[in-house]
């Protein structure tokens, strides 16, 4: 009788093989995805939050004065970019749809690059308006279209990381505002006897050559993508037919928006993001001006933004890679937002700023830190949990109109004659973070919820696209991130 030797063993190490060798090509496409679609959308974020907010930087250079305003006509005019901002965000997402990244993302950012331009010469208050106006109007579709944009090509779980390292360059964007105020202000007597009129034009001409050039740098999808190999864009395709609907072929339909509208969970995530960009707008569009009224001169106060803004990409980098790991986010937005509601409270507690601005100044710190990690998680919970291409698409730019109210009325706090405590504007974004811990905290025991009772009524499905039944996320098979 012949001898017969078990190979079980070696067809267990075949596949081991096999798996290994799948997770260094994942690995080795992430890497190559992150590389070529992250650095670009990255950087018209940047100019993005850039142009919106040098405001601030030009506040403290003499604009007021020059345009013979009254700092709360100053304040209108940061309230009318976010009526814009909010009034054109889903038709922009709508627009997206309906075009292409390449196209639209390139030409919106040229928009509001001309516009940027143009507030440099503006002569008086109706021209500031105007001009802000339409600067909201032209930026407002460029991130709920990239967080859509970047759900096409990740899946669920690795969407979060790559929505923060995007969002990152907010604070990026407050750090280079800085330093470039700093330097472009010294252009002072020419043409102008202040510098702030070159801040906006100098930002803006910059702004319109980078876009311009985004036509050939910004991808649109991986089906069409030439960067990838045949091999590679099948593999984006299995990744994400077995994880979310993005392989799914699905026309813009107005069923979706009402379903989005009609979602409590989009309201949530929408009203997580409202509590977060009050204290988000007005950091970043005041943080000048607070630090201006410490006692320090135009010049230093440009310079003493940045290191807070250096700490704020620093967290925002790594709670985002620290709530990937664990697969949590609702501990981790209100973990920042309790941050950040301690660097308010070191600011409303220091009596006598001008005397002591090192306890105040600190406060900033804390305000950023916490600030930016909590909106970057927040703004990515749309993105991972709402399936269906166009509901997700609305989700997003719902998330960032209702949000932004919460900048509007931000905007009307920090006025002149409060500094230099601005006890207001310090109290109210205290309030709302301690409002945005417990919104976050019941949307996440919510989610968890829906999740308990869904896996009574059925299993978690493997490959959404393989379902032709699909129904979206009201699917019971459908699990949410919380």
């Amino acid at each position: 009788m012949a001898d017969t030797k078990d190979t079980s063993h070696i067809q267990n190490e075949t596949d081991d093989v096999i798996a290994i060798d799948e997770e260094v090509t994942e690995r080795s496409l992430l890497r190559k995805l992150d590389a070529r679609l992250l650095p670009g959308v990255g950087i018209l974020y940047l100019l993005s939050f850039l142009d919106r907010s040098n405001v601030g930087n030009a506040r403290i250079e003499g604009m007021v004065n020059d345009l013979h305003m009254t700092g709360n006509q100053y304040l209108t005019g940061l309230t009318i970019y976010f009526i814009g901002y909010v009034l054109f965000e889903v038709p922009c997402n709508i627009i997206l749809k309906k075009t292409s990244p390449r196209l639209w993302l390139p030409t919106l950012t040229i928009a509001w690059g001309v516009v940027a331009t143009l507030l440099g010469v503006v002569q008086n208050l109706p021209g500031f308006l105007v001009a802000r106006f339409f600067l909201g109007v032209t930026e407002s579709g460029l991130f709920p279209g990239v967080v859509f944009y970047l759900s096409m090509w990740y899946k669920r779980k690795e969407r979060q990381y790559r929505i923060s390292l995007f969002f990152s360059a907010a604070s990026l964007a407050g750090a280079f505002g800085g330093i470039l105020a700093f330097g472009i202000a010294k252009m002072r007597g020419i043409v102008w006897s202040n510098g702030w009129r070159w801040i906006f034009i100098l930002e803006g001409i910059a702004t319109v050559i980078i876009a311009t050039s985004a036509y050939w740098f910004i991808e649109n999808y991986p089906d069409t993508a030439k960067f990838l190999t045949k091999s590679e864009r099948e593999l984006i395709k299995t990744r994400l037919a077995a994880d979310c609907d993005a392989m799914i072929k699905e026309d813009f339909n107005w069923a979706a928006v009402r379903e989005a509208v009609s979602d409590p969970s989009c309201w949530l995530y929408s009203l997580g993001f409202h509590t977060m960009s009050l204290p988000l707008y007005t950091l970043s569009l005041f943080l000048p001006t607070i630090i201006s009224n410490l006692g320090y001169t135009a010049a230093k106060a440009q310079l003493l933004t940045i290191p807070p803004y250096a700490l704020a990409f620093v967290t925002t980098v790594g709670v985002a890679i620290a709530s990937e790991r664990l697969g949590k986010r609702a501990i981790f937005i209100a973990g920042s937002s309790i941050t950040a509601a301690i660097g308010y409270i070191m600011l409303l507690a220091n009596t006598d700023p001008v005397s002591r601005p090192g306890l105040s100044y600190a406060g900033t710190f804390f305000a950023a830190a916490g600030i930016y990690p909590a909106t970057a998680l927040v703004l990515s919970w749309p993105a991972i949990n709402v399936s269906g291409q166009t509901k997700r698409a609305i989700a997003n730019a719902m998330q960032i109109s209702i949000g932004n109210l919460g900048a509007v009325m931000g905007t009307q706090l920090y006025r002149s004659n409060d500094g230099p405590r601005f006890v207001v504007g310090h109290s109210v974004a205290l309030a709302y973070l301690c409002a945005n811990v417990l919104v976050v905290s019941y949307t996440g025991w919510r989610l968890k919820a829906q999740n308990t009772a869904r896996a009574n009524i059925s299993p978690e499905i493997e490959n959404v696209g393989d379902a032709s039944d699909w129904e979206g996320d009201k699917d019971p098979r459908w699990r949410f991130s919380y």
